[in-house]
């Protein structure tokens, strides 16, 4: 049947239907790898190659870590105009050659010396698993990375610069995405990937900090979500809490009951149909998108160096920032919330388990702009009704579209 959207995608994306499954990326057909899914995944035709995933496999089983490793691995091979089986098969001084001319002239190109580094270091893992040990070991100068080298700078904003990014967020999904990522220190990959069963219990009890679980099993729905397949937990602030209850009633008000394992943040990208618009989630680029946006608005100069990843970093210097109460949080339990493996022989004795200690603890953090942590309740209200909730003693915060406003009030 015609339909005029099937045209407006053609004229966007080329031949691209969002409709369709996602296709084989390049280094999946340069590699021969046929599926990404079922029996057949991550099989490739060309032995080299399935050694080095055969490796990933048993040491990572991220697939991140394997789209990254292929990757470094394809650029090389279309640099050295040689495939990987005959790259196997090239004497030790040959090889040793070829890798640090590559990476000697990406380092010319000003590429960060972390990131030279690092294919170094994968490159060496392709060639190890493929025989290149102990006396025919490659030998590849690396390069020095002084003490808190960055190539690309950054801006981590204040207490008061992300509370007004939030409030210049401009709508009601926008906001808890920004208050999330401070108050909980979420990578970017883990916020993506969170279902809207993992937050629903606690919203319906109403915890004014609630509980956001990392866990392996977020990885089959982003790749990164859970770094090192490490298993935590850490809390949301109370504003974070009250902007996430107002974006899941105003998002079932516009389509309808959110699903269990509907994500819990979705993608309003206008090319998909209405209906299917709640199961879509949300990506780590589009996330990127909101934050630099809700920067620009909140005027902060330095604007475009905000990312996702910066929220975090203001994240840790709350854990690290005097409590409420005047005391410090312990170093343990900063690692913990922050999703850290405690050092040495701490880890396996430290008690995950305790969540009402945690949240106990959490709650001492200071996400406040005041001196003193007072009691707040944001609320959605119609902006016809704004001048009466002033009277009444709200306080206007952000203004969502030209139909609605949040107000909040303290005690």
């Amino acid at each position: 049947m015609y339909s005029w959207k099937f045209d407006l995608i053609r004229k966007a994306f080329g031949k691209f239907d969002p409709q369709e499954p996602l296709r084989l990326r390049g280094f999946e057909v340069y590699f021969k790898i046929r599926a990404r899914k079922g029996l057949y995944a991550w099989r490739s035709d060309y032995p080299s190659v399935q050694r080095l995933l055969d490796h990933l496999q048993r040491y990572t089983q991220s697939e991140s870590s394997r789209e990254v490793y292929l990757n470094v691995l394809r650029r090389f091979c279309e640099w050295s105009s040689y495939d990987s089986e005959k790259l196997v098969q090239l004497p030790k001084f040959k090889v040793e050659k070829l890798v640090q001319d590559y990476v000697d002239g990406l380092a010319k190109e000003d590429r960060s010396k972390a990131y030279v580094n690092s294919l170094i270091r994968r490159l060496r893992t392709f060639f190890m698993v493929n025989g290149y040990v102990r006396s025919n070991e490659l030998n590849i100068r690396a390069y020095h990375v002084p003490a808190r080298y960055r190539k690309v700078p950054e801006y981590i904003p204040t207490k008061i610069e992300v509370h007004a990014m939030a409030n210049a967020a401009g709508s009601c999904r926008d906001r808890p995405i920004i208050l999330m990522l401070w108050s909980s220190g979420l990578r970017v990959s883990t916020l993506c990937a969170l279902d809207y069963r993992d937050v629903d219990t606690e919203l319906k009890n109403g915890n004014p900090h609630i509980m956001i679980p990392v866990y392996p099993e977020m990885k089959r729905r982003v790749p990164d979500a859970c770094k090192g397949q490490i298993s935590y937990y850490t809390f949301i602030c109370p504003e974070a809490g009250e902007a996430l209850r107002i974006y899941v009633m105003e998002r079932e008000e516009k389509y309808g009951k959110i699903k269990p394992k509907d994500p819990l943040f979705n993608s309003n990208w206008t090319l998909w149909n209405r209906e299917e618009r709640s199961s879509r989630r949300l990506g780590r680029r589009g996330v990127g998108l909101i934050v630099k946006r809700a920067a620009r608005l909140a005027g902060i100069p330095r604007w475009k160096l905000v990312t996702p990843h910066c929220l975090r970093k203001a994240f840790e210097s709350v854990l690290r920032s005097p409590t409420v109460d005047g005391g410090r949080m312990d170093k343990s339990t900063q690692e913990f919330l922050f999703g850290h493996i405690l050092p040495g022989s701490q880890d396996p004795y430290y008690d995950r388990t305790k969540v009402d200690f945690h949240r106990t603890e959490y709650a001492k953090l200071n996400f406040s702009m005041d001196k003193m942590l007072g009691k707040a309740i944001d609320k959605l209200v119609p902006l016809a009704e704004l001048e009466k909730c002033l009277g009444e003693g709200w306080m206007f915060v952000a203004k969502i579209d030209d139909r609605k406003v949040i107000v909040r009030r303290k005690w």
